[in-house]
């Protein structure tokens, strides 16, 4: 639970902000709400009169958070405090796209939204008491517009629901799958750049708008076009908003495609060549009027997604945003208008700068030449101004002098050397190969299953990844998962790179990706041996060849990523039967007290959850024969837990069994009892054939035996 009492609390970031009045509504539903956001790892601000003074002090706040959820109750509109604050939230709304959600607790929402009842009357009592003369009808209007406008968004009525756990269950799964695309928590130098380009989107209403932003790498092109998505995605029922597009390589087309299709059709669309996709994105996408972002395009997306052709069957009011590094490709799509990306001016950039280096718009006094010279290498590039900004924070003069020293033998316009200075800045190894880590392997992971699995490896996750955060050189996305910007990623590689050249036998990072561009054969046969007897996380995702070579040592893995693999053999013989020494990570072959196994064949399992043990976890496996054709694709659909003892039917779909965030999972715990019956349903694309299907229940003693005397 979050208080603050003066300005300086305000630097923290808070991903909800409860905006709520009264002491009895905090210790009740606001203090159960609070607890759960914080639980699924979500850091919350409580926004009470009593916990901030000062009308001052209390505006900067917004600008810290991502949601706000306003609770209304029956006295609320009898708070000057109340009122004023939400003017200032539907203002940082409209500014910063961000979500308002609103909760009506023991009162209806049409009485806020026209203000009337009990509240309507405290209301205009409210506001007699706090303006005099010709304001009065003036401040009436603000807050009147202010309670009109939250009452119009979505959100939920206490009256609805069973309970304060019913409704408090329900709020925080709907803010953790918000489509909400952060555009920056810094948007310097955006304002005037989403306005030019919405009044271009503005000026055809009716026709197929095609606009496309261009500009270097770090110039913020892809922070412009979220800026944009976020103005103008309310007014669209059908969109997609693709990232970082340039990372579906060649093998992998058909999932563009298939995810482009998915998020405007909302359902999973299965796609067997990059024909069959041009024909469905045209014929599927016929007439309506759709909203797109494709970022960071390149050449040989072009023959998947011709918006030429596109542009024809689209409805009209459509728009397609794209963005760029490269200009012919905006030219080969045939686009409305292009942006340059522009880079930040001076006064732009110290002000980003500032924001990351000191928490504030302007540097310290006595740190402002320092943080003058600094921005001026960064040449106007929002990601080194970040970076380097986030590296400097809390640091002496002396440290300040070394970066400087560091970027006057930089080449101009070269970003890769300045991120870099961030990275040989890390307190020492560990927390260099927890990053080098994480950009190989990790992004798009949860963060619960990354800190688990570094565990695993002796790795202190939780420290490091702080400092990673703090350091801007990872990001925490939505749902909890990393994210790592592409340049922040290469200039990882090419550490690792350079690793391999230099230091072979000190390079524990191997990925065998989908067009194989570091595979096992671009080392000699005596060092990939070496290597992979380091290695401890291993990715083979896409890999295309049955075999592994017969030198390639694997004894030593804790994860081994398989998924859309051709392998049919990883092992000779089995291991951790995944033997005379001793291993801490195996399935087990055979039933343990606290590790049972149950195996079916085909594409379900059913078995008798034990009566004198706890379950804590589960592994599902599913074994299938490969098809090349859909290999590429999105295999497992969904799974089914039926419950015949208790007549109950869980559906999970493909997007959330990957990682189960901990309400998901207590609500599968919650309908699975000692005793119960139990047969778990693996369903998969047509045209693969489940063989067998594994469940491990994961079981602890209960609380309830009774202990035999020691």
């Amino acid at each position: 639970m979050e208080f603050a009492s003066s300005s300086s609390n305000l630097q923290r970031k808070y991903d909800v902000l409860i905006h709520f009045d009264g002491e009895d509504i905090r210790r009740k539903f606001v203090s159960h709400l609070d607890f759960t956001l914080s639980a699924v790892g979500l850091t919350t601000f409580l926004h009470q009169e009593n916990a901030v003074k000062g009308m001052k002090i209390q505006e900067p706040i917004l600008d810290f958070c991502r949601v706000a959820i306003v609770v209304f109750t029956k006295t609320y509109s009898e708070s000057a405090w109340c009122l004023h604050q939400l003017q200032q939230i539907i203002q940082w709304h409209e500014t910063y796209s961000r979500h308002v959600l609103p909760v009506y607790y023991e009162i209806q929402p049409s009485d806020v939204r026209l203000q009337k009842g009990h509240f309507g009357k405290a209301f205009k009592a409210t506001a007699h008491q706090t303006f005099s003369g010709q304001e009065l009808e003036h401040g009436m209007c603000r807050w009147s517009r202010a309670l009109t406008k939250v009452a119009n968004f979505f959100g939920w009525d206490d009256s609805n629901y069973r309970s304060d756990a019913e409704l408090v269950d329900r709020i925080v799964k709907s803010v953790l799958n918000l489509p909400i695309l952060s555009a920056t928590e810094f948007p310097v130098g955006l304002e005037s750049q989403v306005k030019d380009v919405i009044r271009t989107i503005k000026s055809n209403p009716r026709k197929v708008c095609i606009i496309g932003i261009w500009g270097m790498r770090g110039s913020g092109k892809t922070t412009l076009a979220k800026a944009i998505y976020n103005q103008i995605h309310g007014t669209f029922t059908e969109k997609s908003f693709i990232e970082n597009i340039s990372d579906f390589s060649q093998r992998r087309h058909l999932n563009l495609q298939k995810r482009l299709l998915s998020d405007i059709l909302k359902t999973k669309i299965n796609i067997h060549s990059v024909e069959m996709g041009r024909s469905m994105i045209r014929e599927r996408l016929y007439g309506k009027r759709v909203l797109i972002v494709l970022d960071d395009m390149i050449d040989e997306h072009y023959p998947l997604l011709d918006l030429r052709i596109c542009r024809a069957s689209l409805g009209g009011g459509s728009v397609i945003i794209l963005t760029t590094r490269y200009k012919d490709i905006l030219r080969k799509h045939g686009v409305d208008a292009v942006f340059g990306k522009n880079l930040l001016n001076s006064n732009e950039s110290l002000e980003l700068f500032s924001w990351h280096a000191f928490r504030e718009a302007k540097p310290k006094e006595e740190y402002h030449f320092l943080a003058k010279s600094v921005v001026a290498y960064c040449e106007g590039n929002p990601l080194s101004l970040e970076v380097i900004g986030s590296y400097l924070y809390e640091r002496t003069k002396i440290e300040w002098h070394r970066v400087l020293l560091k970027l006057i033998e930089v080449p101009q316009f070269e970003i890769l050397p300045i991120l870099k200075i961030s990275f040989d800045g890390l307190r020492d190894q560990t927390e260099k190969d927890l990053f080098l880590d994480i950009c190989c392997f990790f992004v798009g992971k949860g963060r619960a299953y990354v800190t688990k699995i570094l565990n695993g490896c002796g790795i202190d996750a939780d420290c490091g990844i702080r400092v990673l955060l703090e350091r801007s050189l990872i990001k925490v996305k939505r749902n909890n998962k990393f994210g790592i910007h592409p340049l922040v990623r290469d200039m990882g590689r090419e550490i690792i790179d350079d690793i391999s050249r230099k230091e072979p036998r000190k390079n524990r990072w191997l990925w065998l990706d989908d067009d194989m561009k570091h595979a096992p054969s671009k080392y000699t046969t005596g060092y990939s041996k070496y290597l992979s007897k380091k290695l401890r996380c291993i990715s083979l995702q896409c890999f295309s060849s049955e075999y592994l070579c017969n030198d390639f040592y694997l004894h030593d893995a804790i994860v081994v990523d398989l998924k859309r693999s051709l392998l049919g053999i990883i092992w000779k013989q089995p291991q951790g039967l995944a033997s005379s020494e001793s291993c801490d990570v195996f399935l087990p072959g055979g039933n343990d007290p606290y590790w049972l196994v149950h195996m079916g064949e085909g594409h379900s399992v059913s078995f008798t959850l034990p009566k004198d043990h706890v379950l804590k976890g589960m592994a599902l496996c599913a074994i299938y024969s490969p098809n090349p054709e859909i290999l590429t694709t999105e295999c497992l659909r969904s799974v089914l837990i039926v419950n015949y003892t208790k007549c109950t039917l869980q559906i999970h779909y493909h997007g959330t069994i990957i990682s189960f965030n901990d309400i998901d999972w207590q609500g599968i715990i919650s309908n699975l009892g000692s005793g119960d019956r139990v047969e778990i349903f693996v369903i998969f694309c047509d045209g693969l054939v489940v063989k067998r299907t594994v469940v491990y229940l994961i079981c602890g003693e209960s609380n309830d035996l009774e202990k035999e005397p020691g």
